[in-house]
């Protein structure tokens, strides 16, 4: 049966776009007692980088170890990117139309060793003994990272679903094993939501290798990792705040991005989601509120938020205030946003330029606009917002009802 390049691109996206931070070995331990994955869930990927590699020096033959290594390579990629934002997923720039991410020749290569030792590990270990779970997660995740590579660096649909499928399979022969084994349980529970979100049209994706979604099957299998998990607990409270928040729950999803803030005090986008999410509840006073810490811990130089560019706090809030109407302050924050855009990732920048044009036709200037949208087409020309500012030269931007 041929599938469409659309139809694998929706699996893919939210599936590359969820799938944050899952990745750990599995030795049952807190990963809060790792100083490597204390660096990565705080968004320090060249420290967990460098502690990983170090590691490796003395534990060459630990495939756990080159997964950890080629993680921190692609996830840090991803943040440079602005790919670790669930807006990516359910708001206005899905991954399936965005251009490929960059990646350096040196991190490419190093990214492929990691993966191509920790599957050549994994099946010398599996040849002795078929049921050694430590060797079957460690496989998976090396394929779950792989797909993520394929799909986000290549733009190779077929290439990353087989990848992914590959991934699900090694959780699955390890829940047959060890039903106990409930860290196990959180990439099957993601493929369960993803597959069973597919639209009618799209759901035959989900009988590949007899794999069949449930969407609030999946939902119930995060949230049983998330209360009863160990080393994959964070990483499942961090899906279902996506989750959440595609299925319109956003309530839900706010007590989750605190308990995970307070954990991982220097990952300042724990506190981005959380305005997305007030935002999508109609509590703008909460979502300036929150706004305001952020810019106060910048100020003040708190860890991890010494470097975070004013740029991006300003069309956060500039992005706010465009949804409710306030368009005079909003353009102002959005202009201040994009006068050193160089500071902004590349997603940020983008879509800075698209409000700004969407905020001067909204006020009826649309030569004003067509500046905007022209440096939005200049931004990233393969974008989907460059192809929405492309419209709007001819055909003013109305307002359309969204979250944002």
């Amino acid at each position: 049966m041929q599938f469409s390049r659309q139809a694998i691109a929706f699996l893919m996206a939210f599936l590359s776009a969820s799938l944050l931070y899952a990745g750990i070995a599995p030795t049952v331990e807190d990963p809060l007692t790792n100083p490597g994955f204390v660096h990565f869930y705080n968004n320090e990927f060249d420290q967990a980088v460098a502690w990983f590699e170090q590691e490796l020096k003395t534990h060459s033959d630990s495939p756990e170890l080159y997964n950890h290594v080629a993680q921190g390579i692609l996830y840090r990629e991803m943040l440079r990117d602005g790919a670790l934002e669930s807006q990516l997923v359910s708001g206005n720039n899905p991954f399936l139309r965005r251009p490929k991410m960059e990646i350096s020749a040196a991190d490419k290569a190093r990214f492929d060793t990691c993966i191509d030792q920790t599957l050549k590990l994994t099946s010398a270990a599996l040849a002795k003994d078929p049921h050694d779970i430590a060797a079957l997660y460690a496989q998976g995740v090396a394929h779950g990272l792989r797909a993520n590579y394929l799909f986000l660096v290549e733009k190779a649909w077929v290439e990353a679903l087989r990848e992914a499928t590959a991934a699900r399979k090694a959780d699955q022969e390890i829940v047959s094993i060890d039903p106990s084994f409930i860290d196990a349980r959180l990439l099957l529970g993601l493929n369960q939501y993803v597959v069973g979100a597919l639209p009618f049209y799209m759901r035959a994706l989900g009988f590949l290798g007899g794999f069949h979604g449930d969407k609030e099957a999946g939902i119930r299998e995060l949230e049983l990792v998330a209360k009863s998990g160990v080393m994959n607990r964070y990483d499942a409270e961090v899906l279902l705040a996506a989750i959440y928040r595609r299925e319109r729950k956003a309530q839900q999803a706010i007590p989750l991005l605190k308990d995970l803030a307070e954990r991982f005090p220097r990952n300042y986008l724990l506190r981005f989601e959380q305005v997305q999410m007030y935002s999508d509840l109609g509590n703008k006073n909460s979502a300036l509120q929150v706004l305001a810490e952020i810019d106060d811990l910048r100020t003040r130089g708190a860890p991890g938020y010494a470097d975070l560019p004013l740029e991006k706090i300003k069309y956060l809030k500039g992005n706010l205030l465009f949804w409710y109407g306030d368009l005079d302050p909003a353009l102002t924050d959005l202009k201040e946003a994009t006068r050193n855009a160089d500071k902004l990732d590349l997603n940020t920048a983008v879509l800075a330029w698209l409000r700004i044009g969407q905020t001067y036709d909204l006020q009826g200037n649309h030569q004003q606009a067509i500046g905007a949208y022209r440096e939005t087409m200049k931004t990233a020309p393969k974008s989907q917002a460059a192809t929405e500012a492309s419209t709007y030269i001819s055909n003013p931007y109305r307002r359309k009802r969204s979250t944002g």
